[in-house]
């Protein structure tokens, strides 16, 4: 053999390894071509020579080369879509811009690639006309005060729009309201001028309250203090109320228990002494207390008074019997 012809054989040889080099890894790439996986809440549309194919979701999925094309991907999870600000003019021509956050969610993988071209674009332009429509229908102070009514009525408008769409709207959130800077100032001041009003409501409304307090205290007070004095005469008045009455008991029972010693045997003879002995004391008690003292004109006549008090009591003892 020549050497032209061994070196012809080695050309071929290696023509043959480079086919069967590409041959294998057209036959990766095809292979690669042919499995899918689709992660979990994920769906892929896949299209046969153009046409609508099926919807496959999470999992081991194998196409057909050349003929069956992914067209779109989608996720199921729930999406958060930022709306960007714009300006809406309220009810009494002020401009106000106004951003939020839209959440929706496919539902319909098919409708949400037939459907509209592009959902998101779509549910942000209806949320955002929307915003528009509902702020021209409110003050700006009622602005701020119908976040919730606001909500509601953008998720209702844009739910019902997405429906062919396969997408279903959870959820829209306001977050900011940003009125024009010569408007926040005067807001400011009505705001401060309010809150200085209610303090001095407020200050007043204490003052009043400790003047009621302190008037009712001193009512409370004189009230207690009348009828702790009424309650401390009724005392008095009854302690001496019970004085006399124990006096006059004791009197009785002396007076009582006198009459009954006179009735007695020698009884008389004791009352005779006994005022006796009265008569000189007393003119004894007057010249301690008096340089000058007055006295009877029948002084040395001791025994007349006795016999004059002791008739008196024969003849009190007489009536009795």
């Amino acid at each position: 053999m020549t050497q032209l012809n061994i070196h012809l054989l080695l050309m071929a040889e290696s023509s043959i390894t480079v086919i069967l080099i590409g041959v294998i890894i057209l036959g990766f790439i095809l292979i690669a071509s042919m499995i899918k996986v689709v992660p979990q809440r994920t769906a892929i549309i896949v299209e046969r020579l153009g046409k609508f194919k099926a919807v496959y979701t999470a999992g081991f999925q194998i196409l057909i080369p050349f003929i069956d094309k992914v067209r779109y991907r989608h996720t199921l999870k729930e999406q958060a879509i930022d709306v960007a600000p714009q300006v809406c003019i309220t009810r009494d021509n002020i401009a106000v811009e106004v951003d939020g956050i839209l959440y929706l969610q496919v539902l319909d993988p098919q409708k949400a690639s037939y459907g509209i071209d592009n959902y998101r674009f779509a549910s942000i332009q209806i949320a955002q006309t929307t915003m528009r429509s509902v702020i021209g229908k409110l003050e700006l102070d009622r602005t701020f005060e119908e976040r919730e009514s606001i909500n509601a009525t953008i998720v209702d408008a844009v739910d019902k729009a997405s429906e062919p769409w396969g997408v279903k709207v959870t959820r829209y959130e306001v977050k900011n309201i940003s009125p024009p800077q010569s408007i926040r100032d005067a807001m400011e001041k009505q705001m401060r001028a309010e809150r200085e009003k209610r303090a001095i409501i407020a200050e007043s409304e204490g003052t009043r309250q400790a003047k009621i307090n302190v008037a009712d205290g001193d009512k409370q007070e004189f009230i207690l203090k009348s009828e702790g004095e009424k309650q401390r005469r009724i005392n008095e008045a009854a302690g001496r109320a019970s004085e006399i009455e124990q006096v006059a008991t004791a009197t009785a029972n002396g007076l009582r228990a006198i009459a009954t010693a006179i009735s007695e045997d020698n009884g008389l003879n004791a009352v005779n002494l006994r005022i006796a002995e009265q008569y000189l004391n007393a003119f004894g008690n007057l010249a301690k207390t008096n340089n000058t003292l007055i006295l009877p004109s029948n002084l040395s006549d001791i025994a007349g008074i006795v016999a004059t008090a002791t008739s008196v009591f024969n003849e009190t003892r007489d009536k009795k019997k």
